[in-house]
Formats: C-alpha cells, sequence, structure tokens
C-alpha cells in the first residue's frame, strides 16, 4: 500500500505526536510505502520560511533523506494525468457546489490518480472527493 501525507500530518508527526508516530512506524514495518506530495512539501518548507524551528527542519529533512540517512518519504510529483484529474474533481465540486481549497484539490489528484491513501485529520474537506481513499492517523 502506499500513502500520502497531507501538511496536518506531517505537523503531527514533526510534533511527534503519539498517534502518528505509532501508524507511521507501524506502515514502515509493513513495507507500506509513504510519500509526501510535492504540494505538501511546498507547504511544509513555507511554514519553516515563516518560523524558524531548525529542530523541526532537520527531522523532516531525515524523513525525505536530505540528511544522508535512509529515506522514509519519497516526494511525490505530480504528471499530466494528476493535472488532469485535479481539473475532474475541481469541475465535479464546482457542480456539486462544494468548495475545496485548491491545494487539496491537487493532493487529492495525485492520490486518485496513483491509488495512494491520503493520511489527514481534514476530513471534512477531503470527504466530499468521491474515490478518495483516506485515513486519519491521528486517531
Amino acid at each position: 500500500m502506499v500513502y500520502a501525507l497531507d501538511t496536518n500530518i506531517v505537523i503531527n508527526y514533526l510534533r511527534n505526536e503519539p498517534n502518528v508516530r505509532l501508524h507511521f512506524s507501524n506502515a514502515i514495518k509493513k513495507g507500506d510505502d509513504i510519500v509526501i506530495p510535492r504540494i505538501v512539501n511546498y507547504e511544509i518548507w513555507r511554514g519553516f520560511r515563516i518560523q524558524h524551528v531548525p529542530n523541526k527542519e532537520n527531522l523532516y529533512r531525515e524523513l525525505i533523506g536530505q540528511t544522508g540517512s535512509a529515506t522514509f518519504c519519497n516526494i511525490a510529483e505530480m504528471d499530466v494525468y494528476c493535472w488532469e484529474r485535479a481539473e475532474d474533481v475541481y469541475g465535479t465540486l464546482y457542480h456539486k457546489r462544494l468548495t475545496v481549497g485548491e491545494m487539496d484539490i491537487l493532493i487529492a489528484a495525485l492520490c486518485l490518480e496513483n491509488n495512494y491513501t491520503l493520511i489527514t485529520n481534514n476530513l471534512k474537506d477531503f470527504a466530499n472527493i468521491d474515490g478518495l481513499a483516506i485515513e486519519d492517523w491521528t486517531i
């Protein structure tokens, strides 16, 4: 199985939240893959630029393999099919008169196109996206 982490889950991981750490550890032990969408990577680094927290930055660098240690999470890129899926998701939500943030639509499209399970505690927004597999590792 491949899990894609939403920004809020990465933040909880960096805060050493026990449930998130336990789920993360269990997924690694089972041999599951964990990815961080490029958009989530952007949101994490954007946060580091406005709030200097070197210990969390270093922990994040370790998580994505920028320190020479083992890589636990690869960065997942969006290809042309993901962008087309995002267009479809946006259109479907628009016609249902549902509003979801642009970043969330892009994250969902990446997951849908690649058959990833999205790990988030933002169930409210993502629950409106048909076919998206979601888990909350904070519980």
